[in-house]
């Protein structure tokens, strides 16, 4: 079977089956009384909205994967090792009890981080790891041992996953985001440099999903994706990055703003001597909205923005993305600057 067909099956597959998956979600979420309810100041929703959306996400990534590895010979030592792909679905599983668990019963940030930790072990316990670093600047591979193999994949997967789960703050922000991440890196894993195509098909089944859940989850969302989906994307794409190679250069530049973002965020909360868990309207998306911003203004805006530094993640070298991650840095604190006077001075002209 011709490879482009197999990318095209998988995608139209894991789109169907998100779509038709987020309506049995939804219908469970509102029968277990799993809502989201609004309270006008981080969450604008008009009525109470179901949860639970992430399992729809994982389900039909799981049902592709299986189905189109198994039947493609994807599955393979070759390909993708079947003990790897163990690794990614029972990491995922873990995530989605953790986030029924979390969603049901709001479980304080020190037991809903064991769920996240426990995905990331279960995929290092299944043989996925930073075998090397590329430097940017001397372009030589550099092999790791070990043990700081774990270390990174540890700290890596662990970041990503917070990255998506703080970002989760609009209709379809994470979704979409992830989505166009997903993108780039099935793109790139066709070109010459990488070579991928089993990581090509693990990217464009993943974007499948998100997108087919999408649907149904941009403004005004008919269900949230929930603790176990803004997880389980920012683990997706971490775990992605590192099967392509070890591509997170490439993931860093993509899901930079997300990332930066977080890092200000968590910075002005332990300033403020808060949690860093603890929820506010410090996000970036949250001070477009103050700008003026619609929901759907803002989150095209973010989703304009990724798609732009993903594209330039395609075009440019080891070292160009090195100079493209300092031009991102520069780019976002010009953008936080920004949106802070203007904040300011808009709250002037309404007093």
């Amino acid at each position: 079977m011709p490879a482009k067909f197999i990318y095209f099956i998988s995608f139209a597959l894991a789109l169907l089956i998100s779509f038709v998956g987020t309506f049995l979600v939804a219908r469970i979420a509102v029968r277990r009384k799993i809502m989201d309810y609004p309270d006008g100041r981080r969450k604008f929703h008009e009525q109470p909205t179901p949860t639970l959306g992430g399992m729809a996400i994982f389900g039909s990534f799981f049902l592709v994967t299986l189905t189109i590895g198994l039947l493609a010979g994807y599955l393979s030592s070759g390909n993708i090792p079947l003990r790897n792909m163990i690794g990614i679905w029972a990491g995922g599983l873990i995530l989605m009890i953790g986030g029924y668990l979390d969603d049901k019963y709001q479980l304080p940030p020190q037991y809903s981080i064991l769920f996240p930790i426990l995905a990331t072990l279960s995929i290092i316990s299944s043989g996925i790891q930073a075998v090397s670093v590329h430097n940017p600047l001397t372009g030589n591979i550099v092999s790791v041992s070990s043990l700081l193999s774990v270390v990174i994949v540890f700290i890596w997967v662990m970041t990503m996953t917070y990255t998506t789960k703080f970002l989760d703050g609009m209709d379809g922000l994470v979704t979409g985001i992830s989505g166009i991440a997903a993108l780039v890196i099935f793109a790139l894993s066709l070109t010459s440099q990488v070579r991928q195509p089993h990581t090509a098909l693990l990217a464009i089944t993943f974007a499948g999903s998100l997108f087919g859940f999408l649907i149904l989850n941009f403004h005004p969302a008919k269900i949230f994706l929930g603790e176990a989906g803004s997880t389980f994307t920012g683990f997706m794409l971490a775990v992605l990055a590192v099967i392509s190679g070890g591509k997170i250069a490439t993931a860093v530049l993509v899901m930079g703003i997300p990332l930066l973002d977080m890092v200000w965020v968590i910075l002005q909360r332990l300033f403020s001597k808060q949690s860093p868990f603890k929820g506010d309207r410090k996000h970036l998306h949250f001070k477009l909205l103050d700008l003026g911003f619609s929901q759907p203004q803002a989150v095209l805006f973010l989703y304009a923005l990724t798609g732009i530094f993903g594209a330039t993640a395609l075009l440019l070298q080891s070292l160009g993305k090195l100079v493209a991650l300092g031009v991102l840095v520069l780019f976002t604190i010009a953008l936080l600057i920004l949106i802070f006077v203007l904040s300011k001075v808009r709250q002037k002209l309404n007093e």
